[in-house]
C-alpha cells in the first residue's frame, strides 16, 4: 500500500493555500507559492458569531484576490467539510469558480507538525500552522511531503504495531526509497528529508547539499554535484539519474538518463543529423535508430530501450495526473447518509477484508470485499487502491457505533431494499410496500412454535 500512497497524482507545481480546520480555536490558513514556499498565514473562525464569519470571509476573499492560488487543500479532520463548504461559499461570492477546494488526508500531519524536521524548517511557527503547511504541501506533490512522516505513521495497512519493528522500519525505508526513485527528485528544490531517500544519498549528504545549495545557487548542471563536500563518485554515479535540473545547462538534465549515458545519446543525435536538444522528445527522429547496434558488454537491450522511451517523453512523471474528488454539498454528517444513496468517495485504505471510503462524513465506510465489485474478488487490491475515486452506495448507516456499509456493486440497488436496522433512513424508497407485513397489512409477529416432544415443556410452562 505504501507505493500507491506515496504515488498518488500531484496537484503541481501551482500556487496553492493550505487550511487546518479548527472550530474552537479557528482554522489556520497558510498560504504557499508554486515551489511550496511559505508565505503567510491568517486564522479564520467560521463557527462563531455572524460578525467573525462575515469578517472571515473578507480576509478570505481578500487572500484570494492577493495570491490567485490554483487550489484550496482543506485538511478532512474535524470541522473539515464545514470549512470546505466556508470556502466554495466564499469561491462563489467572489465569482473564483476555477479554484478547485480539495479534501486532503491528514493522517500524520499532527507528527509531522510536533517533529524535528518541522521544527528546524519552522522554528518560529506555531505547530498549527506546521500543519496546515503540511496539507498544502501534501496537495501540490503527495511524496515529496509525505517523505518527512515516519512510514508507519501514514495510516495505511493494519497490524503494524504486531510486526518486528527494526523488520518494518527496514522495509517500509526500502518502499519509500524505490518511489522517490521512480518519480525522480528535483535537485533545485527538494528538501534534505527528500533527498535523504535517493539512491547514493543518505541523510547527512542531503543536508550538505542543501547547505551547498544555499550558500551557492541553484544547481546548474548534474556535475555540480561534485562540488559538494563528501559527495564522492561513487555517490554521484548512484543517485546522478534520479536527479532532475529542469531547464538545466544539459539538455538531458531533466530526463533519467543518467550522465554516463549523454556520450551515446550524443552519437544517436550525430547520426541522425539533429542537435541534441532537439532530439529530445523527437519520437519521429528516434524511430529511425536501430537499436540492436549499439548493444555492447556494458549497455544491454533493456537499457536502451528505457533510455528510448525517456527521450520520446523527458522527464515525464509516472504518477496520474491530478483529479479532485467530488463531494454531495449536502452531506456533511453521519445522520445526513440515507439507505440507497450513490456518493462518490476516496479509497482511504486497503485491508483484506476490503476497503475504506472517504465519502466526506468525518467517517470512513467500509465496502466489504463481496461488495468490491461484481466478480468475485480474492484480494481488494485487484480492484481498488488508496487514492482512487470510486462510487458507491449506502448500504447501512450504524448510527450509535458510527459504522457505515458500502458497496461498488453495479446490483446495489438491490441490495439496499433489504430490511435494514437501527432506525437508518432510506433514499428514493418512498410509497414502495413495507415487505416485512403480512397480507392484511398489519406488523403481525411469527406464531410461536410448538415442541411437543420437548422434555422441559412442562417445566416451561410453569
Amino acid at each position: 500500500l505504501g507505493p500507491i500512497l506515496l504515488l498518488s497524482a500531484p496537484f503541481g507545481a501551482r500556487s496553492v493555500i493550505g487550511i487546518d480546520p479548527g472550530l474552537r480555536t479557528g482554522s489556520k490558513c497558510v498560504v504557499l507559492d508554486a515551489t511550496g514556499r511559505y508565505l503567510e498565514t491568517v486564522t479564520l473562525f467560521i463557527s462563531r458569531g455572524q460578525r467573525e464569519v462575515l469578517e472571515a470571509e473578507q480576509v478570505l476573499a481578500g487572500l484570494i484576490e492577493k495570491h490567485k492560488p490554483g487550489a484550496i487543500a482543506v485538511g478532512n479532520g474535524t470541522g473539515g467539510r464545514e470549512t470546505e463548504t466556508f470556502v466554495k461559499k466564499v469561491l462563489k461570492q467572489t465569482q473564483n469558480k476555477s479554484i478547485a477546494v480539495v479534501s486532503v488526508n491528514e493522517a500524520g500531519a499532527s507528527i509531522y507538525s510536533a517533529s524535528p524536521v518541522a521544527r528546524e524548517e519552522f522554528p518560529e511557527l506555531d505547530l498549527t500552522i506546521r500543519g496546515a503547511i503540511s496539507i498544502g504541501r501534501r496537495l501540490q506533490d503527495p511524496l515529496a511531503e509525505l517523505v518527512k512522516i515516519e512510514p508507519k505513521s501514514i495510516g495505511v495497512g493494519q497490524y503494524q504495531h504486531d510486526v518486528y519493528q527494526p523488520l518494518l522500519t527496514r522495509k517500509l525505508t526500502s518502499v519509500v526509497e524505490s518511489c522517490v526513485n521512480k518519480v525522480g527528485v528535483h535537485l533545485n528544490t527538494a528538501s534534505p528529508s527528500l533527498l535523504g531517500y535517493v539512491a547514493g544519498i543518505g541523510p547527512s549528504l542531503a543536508k550538505k547539499i542543501v547547505e551547498y545549495r544555499s550558500e551557492n545557487g541553484p544547481f546548474s548542471k548534474r556535475e555540480d554535484l561534485t562540488s559538494v563536500p563528501g559527495l564522492g563518485p561513487k555517490a554521484f554515479e548512484q543517485a546522478a539519474g534520479f536527479l532532475r535540473i529542469p531547464d538545466g545547462a544539459h539538455p538531458l538534465d531533466s530526463s533519467a538518463v543518467h550522465p554516463e549515458r549523454y556520450p551515446l545519446v550524443s552519437q544517436w543525435a550525430s547520426e541522425l543529423g539533429v542537435e541534441l536538444k532537439d532530439l529530445v522528445g523527437n519520437e519521429a527522429a528516434l524511430a529511425k535508430l536501430d537499436l540492436s547496434k549499439y548493444i555492447t558488454e556494458t549497455v544491454g537491450e533493456m537499457t536502451l530501450k528505457d533510455m528510448m522511451d525517456e527521450l520520446k517523453k523527458p522527464g515525464r512523471d509516472p504518477r496520474d495526473s491530478f483529479e479532485a474528488p467530488a463531494f454531495r454539498d449536502d452531506v456533511h454528517e453521519v445522520e445526513d447518509l440515507k439507505i440507497g444513496m450513490w456518493l462518490e468517495g476516496v479509497v482511504t485504505n486497503v485491508t483484506a477484508f476490503g476497503a475504506f471510503v472517504d465519502v466526506g462524513v468525518h467517517q470512513d465506510g467500509l465496502v466489504h470485499v463481496s461488495q468490491l465489485a461484481d466478480r468475485f474478488v480474492s484480494d481488494p487490491l485487484e480492484v481498488v487502491r488508496p487514492g482512487h475515486k470510486i462510487r458507491v452506495r449506502v448500504m447501512d448507516v450504524d448510527l450509535e457505533r458510527r459504522r457505515i456499509s458500502l458497496s461498488a456493486r453495479s446490483d446495489a440497488d438491490v441490495e439496499a431494499e433489504r430490511p435494514q436496522k437501527n432506525g437508518a433512513k432510506r433514499a428514493d424508497n418512498r410509497g414502495k410496500p413495507n415487505r416485512n407485513k403480512g397480507r392484511s397489512g398489519s406488523n403481525r409477529s411469527a406464531p410461536k412454535r410448538e415442541f411437543k416432544n420437548n422434555p422441559f415443556a412442562a417445566l416451561l410452562k410453569q
